[in-house]
Order: C-alpha cells, then structure tokens, then sequence
C-alpha cells in the first residue's frame, strides 16, 4: 500500500498524518520535531511511502535534508497555495493541517519549492543580520527624532555623520533631555560601527565569489543586490528559460477573470519579497545614477509611456531575467545592444 504523509510542522512537535493511495486516514500522530525522531517514526509505518510533504516554513529546509539524506521523498510544498487550500477548513488545527497537506499531496495539488543549499542560507542570514541592525539603527534615529519633537525641537535633514552632534546642540543645557537621549546616541554609534563591519563582510563575500563579481557588471548591481539574488536563485538551472524569473518573483501582473469580467492588476508580489525589493532597488538606481546603458533607454520609453513606477517595475522584471542569463551564459553586462555594435549582447526591444 502506497502512503502519502503530511507534516504540518511547529516549533516543538510536528503533527503526522498518513492517508493510503484509496484516501483514507491510516495513522495520525505528533513527534518532535528533530529529523531524527521524525525518520524513526516513519521507519514504522507498514507500506510504501509514496511521498511526504511539508510547508515550506523556517525549520522545513533543515527537516527536509534530514529526511532527504535518510532516504525518504520529501517535497516541499508553497506555503500561499497551502494555505490557501487550508483556508477551506471550517476548525484549525495543527491535526487538520496534517490532513489536508497529506490530501493535497495525494491529490497531486501542490506546488514544490526549491530548498536552499546551505551556503546560500548562510548568505541570507549574513544579509538578515545586515539588514536587522540597519533597521535597528533608521527605528533609534526616528525614535530621537520623535522624542524630541515634542519639546519643539526639530533635527531636520542632516546626513548620519553629524547626526549625534545634532541630537547634542538640540539637547544642550536640558539635564532630563540628556540623560534620555545619550544612551540611545551610545545604542546607535554600537549600531553604526557593527553596520559598518557587517557591510565589509558583504562586499567581501561579493568580490570573492565569481558569479556575484559577474552579476555586478551591470549598473545598479552592487554587492547587497548581487548576493541577495545569487542565494535567492541558489541554482539557475531549475529554471528552464530565464523568462520565468519575473513571475517567480512576483514581478508580473495579476489577472482576475471570471466570465464577462477581465481585471488586470498589480504585480503578484508572489515569491522571495527580499528578492524582489532587491531588484526594484536596482531598477531605481540604474533608472537615475550612473551610466547610461540600452536598458536604462529602454526604461525611459517606458515612464513616457506608462509612468515612472511601471517602468522602474518593468526594468526591475528585465534585471532579473538578465542576471539569470549572465549567469548561466557566464558572460558580463554589455553596455551596448548587438542591434548597435553587432556582437553578441542582449537585445536591444523593439
């Protein structure tokens, strides 16, 4: 008999549940949830195991290797196209999740997602932890800025170096106002100074690592950019053309049709958010710093047409699919489209 195993994973426990090829519920159980524990389990089961999935979430990559390296066929199920499915459950609970990643799986109705190697997860916790500090940093000096609004004080625009003798002019003679904001202006120097030393291990990692060196060929790529989309894609070859970058990131446009009705939104906004906020970023840049390239041209006819933001949301969609090209091609930018120079380049639209 033909099993197939839905894992609907927590922090602690993981709840099992096992159904047969006919659909029926053979067994449900709850197990901790360390590779080891869930692999002895499943030794047990009496049958084929056909397949076992799981959402993907934080701990499903690392339960997914484990029990990829006992044997087992694990798949790695889209977190919106389960929950989207889950959502039909009238009661929630962890032991109907179970169930209804278990039917899906039967049923074939999913979507698998690719697991991360773990080098790249390693640069994504490097450019998590970047982004965290820096995030903790922007919430310190908001936080002075709001504090001291309420006594009238404005600090306005001035740039991060003269910040804190801002903060100190403003301060200056008030003992109360002092003793509030000289440990915050202490949190955020400790802050300044880590942000600095974590950006130096990021273009570290970039100029040693060859295909990020490639990737920042093009204006606009730097070193953050280049990193976020060389962990994010982890292996160019699961895609069969570079055209579907756009889509898996959620930089295409949404469609809702049902009968005489046709509407075409936003983009999906589906896919790595990271990622895509990375290539929007780039877009920006190369749509107004830098040298003049055949895309940012092409770019510029866009906003004439349609507007800035479509354009930057379009040129960020053709970053993507360029970079995935330059990498698998293994070639660099060219600033000149073949339509001009006559080599061999990315063309240059129509």
């Amino acid at each position: 008999m033909r099993l197939f195993i839905g894992l609907d994973v927590s922090l602690a426990k993981t709840a099992i549940c096992v159904i047969s090829e006919h659909g029926q519920i053979v067994r449900e159980a709850e197990a901790r949830s360390e590779p080891e524990m869930l692999v002895s389990w499943l030794r047990q089961l009496d049958g084929a195991i056909a397949a076992i999935g799981l959402e993907a979430g934080p701990l499903s990559q690392w339960l997914y290797r484990g029990l990829t390296s006992a044997g087992l066929d694990v798949v790695l199920m889209e977190t919106r196209q389960v929950k989207g499915a889950l959502r039909a459950m009238p009661i929630k609970t962890d032991r109907r999740d179970a169930e209804g990643i278990a039917r899906l799986l039967h049923l074939g109705w999913f979507r698998p997602v690719h697991c991360k190697s773990i080098s790249a997860q390693e640069v994504r916790a490097v450019l998590g932890a970047r982004k965290a500090i820096q995030q903790g940093m922007m919430a310190l000096e908001l936080s002075l800025r709001g504090l001291l609004r309420n006594f009238g004080l404005k600090v306005g625009a001035i740039s991060r170096g003269r910040f804190d003798l801002r903060i100190r002019e403003l301060t200056n003679g008030n003992a109360m106002l002092e003793a509030a904001t000289e440990p915050m202006l202490r949190a955020r120097a400790s802050l300044r100074q880590e942000l600095a030393g974590i950006e130096r291990c990021v273009r570290q990692l970039a100029q040693e690592d060859p295909v990020c060196r490639r990737l920042m060929s093009m204006p606009g790529i730097g070193s953050v950019v280049a990193l976020t989309f060389r962990s994010a894609i982890d292996d160019p070859a699961r895609f069969t053309s570079s055209k579907k970058v756009g889509p898996w990131v959620g930089l295409t446009p949404s469609r809702n049709q049902s009968g005489e009705r046709d509407v075409s939104g936003g983009i999906t906004k589906a896919g790595d958010v990271t990622l895509r906020r990375a290539l929007c970023q780039a877009a920006t840049v190369m749509m107004h710093r830098g040298r003049s390239t055949w895309l940012r041209t092409w770019a510029a006819q866009i906003a004439r047409r349609r507007g800035a933001k479509r354009a930057m949301v379009a040129l960020a969609r053709r970053i993507g699919v360029i970079l995935h090209r330059m990498w698998i091609d293994d070639t660099d930018f060219r600033f000149e489209s073949f339509v001009t120079s006559g080599l061999k380049s990315y063309p240059m639209p129509a």
